[in-house]
């Protein structure tokens, strides 16, 4: 690989991990949020969704903020998927295992995303349905679509915490072999905590 091509790889990989950080992963936090109001019953929560639909420009917003950082993104993540090396088989160590987690945690996402996107936004625009605290409630008696929520949300918990620890590598912001692991534990009760939140929420639907 020539130099230029090294350099070019380098400011790609920060520009994906940024991404994963701003604004995807304050996007997965302010969801994780909204979808918590749920616990407090149909009426608040009903309230909050049609807070966010009669945002102004909420279209241009989740063009430029949501949907093409999520596809740079997520085509990039593929790009490493595919040739990306990891040595886990081989060596066993525990952050390879983590790298192989975060590679499979995506692939899983752009399949739950799509799915999530479909159910919520395209089905309600193409069959006018609106989005309430009844209609998901009603849609998670299903089991097969309960599991695959809770996957869902587990998967995007430890994609964005593990991905907060490359995210401190890329941008040198942990240095050395202490700081990385630090960080680590960091990550790990960040994911616990955000699979337990998202994990509440879904059950506050499921009555």
């Amino acid at each position: 690989m020539t130099e230029v091509a090294v350099s070019k790889d380098f400011y790609i990989r920060r520009i994906h991990s940024l991404l994963g950080i701003f604004p995807i992963g304050v996007f997965i936090l302010e969801h994780f949020f909204t979808n918590s109001f749920a616990i407090h019953g149909a009426t608040v929560y009903n309230g909050k969704i049609e807070f966010f639909k009669e945002l102004p420009y909420l279209f241009l917003i989740e063009f430029f903020f949501i949907f093409l950082p999520l596809a740079a993104h997520a085509l990039y993540g593929l790009y490493i998927v595919f040739t990306g090396e990891p040595n886990n088989l081989q060596y066993g160590y525990y952050r390879n295992w983590m790298y192989l987690v975060q590679r499979i945690t995506g692939v899983i996402l752009l399949f739950f995303i799509g799915w999530h996107v479909y159910v919520t936004r395209i089905s309600a625009l193409l069959y006018h349905t609106e989005v309430t605290y009844q209609y998901m409630a009603q849609m998670f008696q299903n089991p097969v679509v309960f599991w695959w929520m809770v996957i869902g949300i587990i998967s995007a918990a430890f994609h964005f915490a593990n991905g907060i620890w490359s995210f401190c590598i890329v941008w040198g912001i942990t240095v050395g072999p202490r700081a990385q692991k630090w960080m680590g534990i960091v990550t790990f009760v960040l994911f616990v905590v955000l699979a337990g939140v998202g994990i509440r929420a879904l059950l506050a639907f499921h009555i």
